[in-house]
């Protein structure tokens, strides 16, 4: 009966999100909420932006069904939607990052002090305990408003970012279950069914495309986030700390790779650029489809790499090296990559600029030889 009633909410969750879906797609350029290209964004036309709209019209659907909404779910739901409000109004007017990220950090506050959870413990690496005791609380922070950015910044080309929380989903499932925390497991189940329609829309089959926006991206990211950290707190799921990393591998390591890569050129590490892992993969000619393909290939198996390190060492610090080692591995390769591609823009231009002296050079000769007939015609 119990399995009937979960099935019925995630059936709930998919058919709002694709209904508001609709509603929304139609609403979306009187509202603002549509996305136009520029040098950086090169899709063609003015899309909407009501992927996360939708996606969490869904789940708070499939929540309220199910009667989930109260406690620790209840909490988090409703600072989600302050935030995907935030979203929207980024989306529509375009909101500075220092504004964001206050927002954020109260809402993430507001769950601490009204629930208690934050992450207390970093588990048992090298034989003792890491016990955060008062450093719990930024570090909660940090780590919340740290993958609500890694969402926004992976949503970069059409199906990655829903692709990628599919992903998230079911490695926190695999490494968690079985869990008391069935509330939590609900909320995931109503989101990855949330998210389904969004998928088809965003990849063309259901109409015309949509795009997630900052709304969707941070209510993603929120949602994640916290389940992460809820279900990594307590000693009766399996999902130890450490595995948190493997679940949001991708997301984590090429973030911290742009950031990175950003803070080295001296520019803010928030500032939007074509150096994502998808954007490399494009400019090197994979295309979309394949680039798509290949990066939910590379996360499936980032996870699948965890879980194996996970059932095989029993060690939490083994596992963490690991996670790091392959981090390492993974900035220097996207490194090197994006710097051979700079290179070739770099003698593309000189080329450019060359071609352009010329052509200039040989107009004006032209110009000065026609200058010169018409002289001699006159006398």
């Amino acid at each position: 009966m119990q399995e009937l009633q979960l099935v019925l909410d995630g059936l709930v969750a998919l058919c709002t999100s694709a209904a508001a879906i609709v509603v929304l797609r139609r609403l979306a350029p009187a509202l603002g909420l549509v996305d136009r290209p520029d040098q950086r964004k090169q899709h063609h036309g003015e899309i909407p932006l009501v992927g996360g709209l939708a996606i969490f019209l869904g789940v708070i659907a499939g929540a309220a069904t199910h009667g989930a909404l109260r406690g620790f779910q209840g909490t988090l739901v409703e600072t989600a939607a302050v935030l995907v409000l935030l979203g929207a109004l980024d989306d529509r007017f375009g909101l500075s990052v220092r504004d964001r990220l206050l927002i954020q950090t109260i809402a993430i506050l507001t769950v601490i002090a009204s629930t208690g959870v934050y992450i207390h413990t970093l588990g048992f690496i090298f034989g003792h305990e890491v016990i955060l005791g008062w450093l719990g609380v930024p570090m909660t922070v940090l780590a919340v408003i740290g993958l609500v950015n890694a969402f926004n910044m992976m949503d970069g080309i059409d199906g990655l970012a829903g692709s990628l929380t599919l992903v998230g989903i079911g490695a926190m499932i695999l490494f968690a279950w079985p869990t008391p925390l069935r509330g939590i497991v609900l909320l995931l189940g109503l989101l990855a069914a949330a998210t389904l329609p969004y998928l088809a829309a965003n990849l063309g089959f259901m109409g015309g495309k949509i795009f997630l926006g900052d709304a969707g991206s941070t209510a993603i990211g929120y949602l994640l986030a916290w389940a992460l950290i809820r279900l990594s707190q307590i000693p009766q799921t399996h999902l130890s700390p450490v595995d948190v990393l493997w679940c949001v591998a991708l997301p984590v390591f090429d973030t911290l790779a742009v950031m990175f890569r950003r803070m080295r050129q001296g520019r803010s590490p928030f500032h939007p650029d074509r150096g994502h892992i998808h954007h490399i993969l494009l400019d090197a000619g994979l295309g979309p489809r394949k680039t798509l393909l290949a990066l939910v290939a590379l996360a499936v198996g980032l996870a699948g790499v965890g879980a194996v390190v996970s059932g095989v060492v029993h060690s939490a610090g083994a596992n963490l090296a690991t996670f790091c080692l392959l981090m390492g591995v993974y900035m220097a390769l996207v490194m090197h990559m994006w710097l051979r591609q700079e290179a070739r823009r770099r003698v593309a231009g000189r080329r450019l600029d060359r071609a352009a002296v010329r052509r200039s050079r040989i107009a004006s000769e032209l110009a000065a030889r026609s200058k010169g007939s018409a002289g001699r015609s006159e006398t």
